[in-house]
Order: C-alpha cells, then structure tokens, then sequence
C-alpha cells in the first residue's frame, strides 16, 4: 500500500484532471448525456460530490454518518441516485465549487485520520487509504463516462495503478455479490503500465492468469467498456469467468456496457 500522504496527492490530481474537463463547459454542456442511463455530466459530478461528502463525515462525525446510513437503508434503491438528482439540480457553478470544496476537505480530513482506524461506510469499514484508493476509483471512472460524454480521450496515467489495485482486491466480492463461490487459488494478473512497466499481483507461477493493458483492466473492473472492446487475454477457466463479472465498486452487480457497435 503506498503512503497516505502520495495515495491523497494522487486522489487531489485525479480530482484536478476532470476539474479541467468541465470547467471550461457552458451552462448547456452540463446537460450533455453520459453513457451511464438518464445522467448528465451534471449528475455525474453531483454524484461524485455527495460521495465526497458522506466520505468526510465518516472520517469526522460518526453519528453523522450512522444517520445518512439509516437514511440509505430505508431507500437502498434509490438513496444514491437522489444525492445525484438533487446535486444536478444545481447551476453548474454551485456544483462545480461545491464539488471543489468538497474535495479538499476530504483529503485534509482522511490525512488526519489516525493510522490503524476503521471509518463506516455503506460497505466493509476501511482505512483512509482504501476509502482514499476507492475514492480515486470512483474519480476516474465517473471521469471516463464525462471524457465519453464530451468526446475526448484521456491519457492514461500511473494513478491506475490504484484502480488496477482495487479491481484485484475485489475479485472474491465479484463472485460473492452473485452470490457464487469465489476460486480457492490466487490468480496472477499482469499489466502494462502506460510507461511501458509491468505492474503485476499474485504469484508468479499460478496456474491462472489475466494479461493486458492496465487501462483495459480498468476500463473492465469499474465496467465502463465491455470486455469484448478490451484487449485482455486469461489463463484458466476461473480467470475467464472472472472477466464477465469483475467490478471494482460496492453495491450490486452493474449491467455493465454494451459491446461497442461494429
């Protein structure tokens, strides 16, 4: 795990890079459709900023966020998806400076988080690093659905690396979520680096794999390209069925995305 203080670094640049996305847009570019179902660019900031939000009030107030989790509880199918409509709701300059403000309170509030702490949350309790890690995830990949919305391609960077992290932490709950048995035996995965390095997990000799370029793994895990689109290759029965139903976020299962039209 990387020091908290590079993993906070890397989650305010991540925040940075899709800032430069919107920012520039007119009022009528927020309105813009994404590929995610029924939400703009709008809605998909909103979204990141109230998850931003209930991030620091698990690090600061823990009654606080005992009762934003009754609340989810008592509407778990539709609890987050209020936090976006009603984020989108909002002129795009009180989002977007919401948004800002948002974030820099959550990395002061993680980085002052004690070593060794459990925070809440609406899964598993975590550290600052993996709230921070799952934070950045969710960053990039409503970054890819804005970036898909707006038409321009992102450069892929070494903070995917930590995308890629998570996507292997979570194989076991991508098999548990549908309610199957995760595979008894670790599995290696090796990605290219966008500077050419191997970034790898899992012993070298295991007997299944999963090969490729690190962004299309993430692309896979956070389900924002089908895996047809991506060029990944796996050894083993396991590893192939785990490519169907990777995902790197909480929650139910996702439909995932269409295969790209030929």
């Amino acid at each position: 795990m990387p020091d908290l203080r590079d993993l906070l670094a890397d989650l305010s640049a991540e925040g940075e890079s899709l800032d430069a996305l919107v920012a520039p847009l007119a009022p009528a570019g927020w309105a813009a459709p994404t590929p995610a179902e029924g939400w703009t660019i709008a809605h998909q900031i909103a979204h990141l900023a109230w998850t931003d939000r209930q991030s620091v009030a698990a690090a600061t107030d823990a009654a606080a966020f005992a009762e934003i989790f009754e609340q989810a509880l008592a509407d778990a199918d539709g609890f987050v998806d209020k936090g976006a409509e009603d984020g989108a709701k909002e002129s795009p300059r009180q989002l977007l400076e919401g948004w800002r403000d948002g974030r820099r309170r959550m990395v002061e509030a993680l980085a002052a988080v004690p070593p060794g702490t459990k925070l809440p949350w609406f899964g598993p309790p975590m550290g600052a690093a993996s709230m921070a890690t799952a934070r950045l995830m969710e960053t990039w990949a409503h970054g890819q659905d804005v970036a898909d919305a707006l038409g321009v391609r992102r450069e892929p960077t070494a903070r995917l690396r930590h995308v890629a992290h998570i996507g292997v932490r979570t194989r076991d709950f991508a098999f548990q979520i549908r309610g199957l048995t995760p595979p008894a035996e670790q599995f290696r995965v090796a990605l290219a680096g966008p500077d050419g390095g191997e970034w790898a997990w899992g012993p070298e000799d295991a007997a299944q794999s999963v090969t490729g370029p690190a962004v299309d793994f993430c692309l896979l895990v956070t389900q924002r390209r089908h895996r047809a689109d991506l060029a990944l290759a796996t050894e083993g029965e396991d590893a192939d069925r785990w490519l169907d139903l990777a995902q790197a976020f909480a929650g139910p299962p996702g439909p995932g995305r269409a295969p790209a039209a030929v």
